[in-house]
């Protein structure tokens, strides 16, 4: 997992996009030889942690022959041309459904490619494979009635985290480079927070997405932040199908260099409710704060505000939204769905409409919460999850609907608030389990969470070596 490894001393499979774009233009190999070597991993793998939906290995081949092609003529299509990509089962791509997580959905082709998925093709990449997900998104777990169990390649017995579930695992065991997921209260961090891998959440509208939501971001998965920093050149061009993105901007995201002299950095441990945060936890987290304060950052602790007040209040919104699709369903589509998901979105059939726009509301305070914070600080230093763990067949840490977010209490506040966050893995527990830490910035300070991510990387020291073989 260290950073900048000889590409002769790896395997295609591993090799970053960067090695990899850099390997096409010397010819050291070509795309056919990559995809390859990504689908015989991916099949080496799949039987024990079942990260993929919709494997195209004979179509991925196909794409791979033509971008070879491309790159012998010294044409490549764009700035991922050849690279291996997997997208989250929910972000459409034409020709394949989209069964969002349940068997009761009809299986549809989907018309056309969503907005990432467009900009990954445009530019070249390879969509090799979409990647599993919970049942509606609605679970931060590898667990959904559809795909069946995610699991983590580091500890097979052990949760993936959600809701780009496959995304975090397919990331962690090699199956190429970049994987795109979604968020919506921690759905990209959360997974690669539990698998070691890096992710962005980025800030709401950086990234056009289709359909948007409150909230609701797609983001780059991927074991260096260089690759992802890669990933968002791509994703964040302009699509006029979200009415929420920002205006076209022009980011320098492959400048990553930054002097943290000076940079006035929180650090956040506690809340004051939800889930204990775990020992191993705090180690990493804060002695990932430390380390950056090394490097002549400023470092303070500080408070965030999120109450359990603002919490429920979400709970109660989400509820309510997730009881309107589960009401329309027939009593034996009820029956294929997560018992789990039916009994936490029945909480929403009692609600009042003013207690569901007061649950709403809450995101206006959470946005200025998170406002109020960044008047004194530049980033933000976090857990992303308080456990180190939890076992692959639940679908929470404490698998009780009637408590469904006290493990999300870190990542979600970032969502409504609209500021861009990502996980870096930080370190190890004592059983050698990675732990992620959280990089929060200003809304719209995306390439500075970048940047940030970058210069910890740089400085975290030795990473334990990649998973080789299930356990």
């Amino acid at each position: 997992m260290s950073d900048g490894i000889s590409t002769t001393a790896t395997a295609l499979h591993e090799l970053s996009a960067t090695e990899l774009l850099a390997g096409y233009y010397t010819k050291q190999f070509s795309p056919t030889d990559v995809m390859d070597a990504v689908i015989a991993q991916a099949e080496r793998w799949e039987p024990h942690i079942n990260a993929l939906y919709a494997f195209d290995p004979d179509g991925a081949r196909i794409a791979a022959r033509a971008s070879t092609e491309r790159w012998q003529k010294g044409e490549p299509q764009g700035m991922l041309d050849g690279i291996p990509v997997t997208i989250k089962e929910n972000v459409a791509t034409k020709g394949t459904p989209v069964p969002l997580g349940v068997p009761i959905t009809a299986l549809t082709p989907a018309a056309v490619d969503a907005p990432p998925a467009a900009r990954l093709r445009e530019a070249g990449g390879i969509v090799w494979s979409k990647t599993t997900m919970p049942d509606f998104g609605m679970l931060s777990s590898g667990l959904s009635s559809f795909h069946g169990i995610t699991r983590n390649p580091w500890d097979v017995t052990q949760n993936t985290g959600g809701s780009s579930a496959g995304a975090g695992a397919a990331g962690a065991a090699g199956y190429g480079p970049l994987h795109l997921g979604t968020d919506i209260g921690g759905s990209v961090r959360l997974p690669a927070n539990w698998c070691g891998i890096f992710a962005l959440k980025p800030s709401l509208g950086r990234v056009p997405i289709d359909p948007p939501y409150v909230g609701r971001c797609a983001g780059p998965m991927t074991r260096t932040v260089d690759d992802s920093a890669l990933m968002m050149s791509v994703l964040s061009q302009p699509d006029p199908r979200d009415g929420m993105s920002l205006p076209p901007q022009d980011i320098a995201w492959s400048e990553l260099d930054v002097d943290l002299r000076g940079k006035k950095i929180g650090l956040l441990t506690d809340l004051g409710f939800g889930m204990a945060l775990e020992d191993d936890v705090r180690r990493v987290v804060t002695d990932a704060a430390r380390l950056l304060e090394s490097q002549g950052a400023i470092v303070e602790e500080v408070e965030l505000g999120f109450t359990r007040e603002m919490m429920n209040g979400l709970d109660a919104f989400w509820r309510a939204r997730m009881w309107d699709d589960v009401f329309k369903l027939s009593e034996a589509q009820r029956t294929q769905v997560l018992p789990y998901i039916v009994r936490w979105a029945e909480g929403g059939a009692t609600l009042s409409g003013v207690e569901v726009v007061r649950g709403f509301n809450q995101t206006m305070a959470v946005r200025a919460m998170g406002a109020k914070l960044f008047e004194k600080i530049d980033y933000l230093i976090s857990p992303v999850a308080p456990v180190v763990s939890f076992a692959a067949d639940l679908p929470s840490p404490l698998d009780d609907p009637d408590l469904p977010f006290d493990h999300i209490l870190y990542t979600v506040p970032w969502n409504m608030a609209e500021n861009p966050a990502a996980s870096i893995n930080g370190g190890y527990s004592s059983s050698g389990f990675p732990i992620g830490v959280q990089i929060v910035g200003r809304r719209y300070d995306d390439l500075g969470v970048l940047r940030i991510a970058k210069a910890f990387e740089g400085v975290r020291g030795a990473q334990k070596p990649w998973p080789q073989t299930p356990r």
